[in-house]
């Protein structure tokens, strides 16, 4: 009897924090217009991977320059 309540107890406690975990994820930033925009370019290209990473990184920079 006591190792039932024991099981259920744990089971309980595991159930309550894993869904708190879940609730206290950080939520993602919202992406910039210039990030969207470069990210379409690259889909464009097909860019997939480190070129991808690079293109992308290049046109946020020219794109930060083009704004001041």
């Amino acid at each position: 009897m006591w190792k039932s309540i024991v099981v259920i107890s744990a089971v309980a406690f595991l159930i309550t924090n894993a869904s708190a975990a879940a609730q206290t994820k950080a939520q993602p930033k919202p992406r910039s217009a210039a990030s969207l925009e470069c990210s379409k370019q690259a889909d464009e290209k097909g860019l997939k991977g480190k070129p991808r990473k690079k293109f992308r990184s290049k046109c946020l920079k020219d794109m930060k320059k083009k704004a001041t």
